[in-house]
């Protein structure tokens, strides 16, 4: 996704979300963002979350490039169609629209927060009217020894 600053500068934002489970695993912003930069952010959700079985992206520039293509690609993965609209479109509606980046930090917090609110504290009607990854309290959990 694309949006700017209040000067105009540039912001390109990466986003990642499980399908599955409608996590937001990740909203990179920055000023730019080549293939570099994303295999970069792509391997580390790899060492976090595992690697997929498939891959989906908008297919712009940065994953059109072939440095990314053959990274995908050796790991098992299918690089396939185009990302669903629905994350980005409520992202773009109820962050992008609505705010004016003095910067480029700023831009990097807002969207932080807008995902944690995202993936904690929003029902999501495809799991069952709940968060994807709701917030957990430590030791909330009882456990019993036996």
């Amino acid at each position: 996704m694309f949006d700017q600053t209040c000067e105009g500068r540039p912001l390109k934002l990466l986003n990642v979300v499980d399908e599955l489970t409608c996590e937001c695993l990740a909203i990179e912003v920055a000023r730019k963002q080549i293939s570099k930069d994303i295999l970069r952010s792509l391997a580390g959700l790899m060492l976090k979350h595992g690697v997929p079985k498939h891959t989906r992206s908008d297919n712009g520039p940065e994953f059109v490039a072939k440095a990314v293509r053959d990274s995908i690609y050796p790991t098992g993965q299918s690089l396939g169609e185009r990302l669903p609209e629905s994350f980005n479109g409520k992202l773009r509606d109820e962050l992008l629209k609505g705010e004016i980046f003095t910067t480029l930090q700023e831009a990097k917090v807002l969207t932080e927060l807008w995902g944690r609110e995202y993936n904690q504290v929003r029902p999501h009607s495809s799991v069952g009217y709940k968060p994807p990854a709701p917030e957990t309290v430590p030791g909330s959990l009882s456990a019993t020894a036996s």
